[in-house]
């Protein structure tokens, strides 16, 4: 086990990712807080921003969520009148979600705190090492992206 390059915690990149998620949530949180909002909840409304109704599994597909978890934060999100269901000109049966004029309003009041929140958590990266973390994460995100139980797909084929 000595040699074991896993061993320490510290070498683990899954334990790193973990508490790097969990110091992401608490900057976003707090950077954001005067918006009560979430990373998820403004994922979710950042990709109905440009307009299209979506289903409640694409919505769930572009942010990487289950679809019951999908469900839970596009009721809250309907709740505070940021989104509305409406009928699928397609399919009766189906409902489709898009942003409202108070969800626009309200992911552009609230941009500024979020980017705060990015620029924050990797501020201590220097330019070129910025684009590199994002690079690699991306490229783990998308290497590993069918092992995930709600597997991301973006719209624009990336």
């Amino acid at each position: 086990m000595a040699n074991d390059p896993y061993t320490d915690l510290w070498a683990r990149p899954g334990f790193l990712i973990r508490r790097l998620h969990q110091l992401h949530i608490a900057v976003f949180l707090e950077e954001c807080a005067e918006f009560d909002v979430t990373p998820v909840q403004y994922a979710v409304l950042s990709v109905l921003y440009d307009g299209e109704a979506l289903d409640q599994v694409s919505v769930a597909a572009e942010v990487g969520i289950d679809r019951n978890n999908a469900a839970d934060v596009l009721r809250r999100l309907e709740r505070r009148s940021f989104v509305e269901r409406i009928a699928s000109e397609t399919d009766r049966r189906a409902k489709l979600t898009r942003i409202t004029e108070t969800g626009r309003k309200f992911v552009e009041d609230a941009h500024g705190a979020m980017e705060r929140a990015q620029a924050r958590f990797i501020g201590s990266l220097n330019v070129r090492d910025r684009k590199r973390l994002l690079e690699l994460l991306q490229k783990v995100m998308i290497d590993n992206n069918e092992a995930g139980r709600a597997p991301l797909k973006r719209r624009d084929g990336d």
